[in-house]
């Protein structure tokens, strides 16, 4: 936890790469509900991640530098108290950015920046159920990888149940996504 045992940090990563989508908005809107002592931080720059490579780690035994946007990565990761994951479902799985940031966050294996920190998945679909299927291979992928997952912290939104508006302007998911975010902040021990 953070040196200030009032102030909980959780990093979000969005699975969206496209600035407007809805995945974004979501964890911009977690941010903005967080409780007075929880800070949401978006991470900015996934899509500046290289896929992973072990020649490219040096944590893995590879002699070239860590790329800059990894070491971003892993330091926000690092830094952060709990991870909240806000993404959609692509193809009926998860969207590559974030399963590249799985494996760069997981290595090296059993030391992972974010082992042992509670990590919730949330996020919507344009499918009826919302990308629960990449919700649930994106938390058994982060389990493998060293993160806590809460498994009951879990928020699977069909777009159409969003009836047009933007997710801040949709009152009932903005009490479900504050609601997934200080029950996360509470995981923290």
């Amino acid at each position: 936890m953070s040196e200030d045992k009032a102030a909980v940090t959780i990093l979000a990563l969005v699975g969206s790469l496209r600035a407007a989508s809805i995945n974004r908005q979501i964890a911009e809107l977690a941010a903005a509900v967080a409780p007075a002592g929880v800070t949401v931080e978006v991470f900015e720059g996934l899509g500046e991640v290289p896929f992973y490579n072990e020649d490219l780690d040096p944590a893995m035994g590879g002699d070239v530098p860590e790329p800059a946007p990894v070491t971003a990565l892993r330091a926000a990761a690092a830094a952060a108290d709990a991870a909240l994951v806000v993404t959609p479902e692509y193809n009926g799985s998860i969207p590559a950015v974030i399963k590249n940031a799985i494996d760069w966050l997981s290595r090296p294996f059993g030391h992972g920046a974010l082992k042992g920190k509670p990590l919730a998945v949330i996020g919507g679909g344009f499918g009826r159920y919302g990308g629960v299927w990449a919700h649930d291979e994106t938390r058994k992928s982060f389990g493998i990888a060293g993160a806590r997952v809460v498994e009951e912290l879990k928020l699977s939104l069909p777009f159409a149940s969003l009836e047009g508006k933007a997710p801040a302007e949709h009152d009932e998911l903005v009490q479900n996504v504050r609601d997934v975010v200080g029950k996360l902040a509470a995981e923290v021990s």
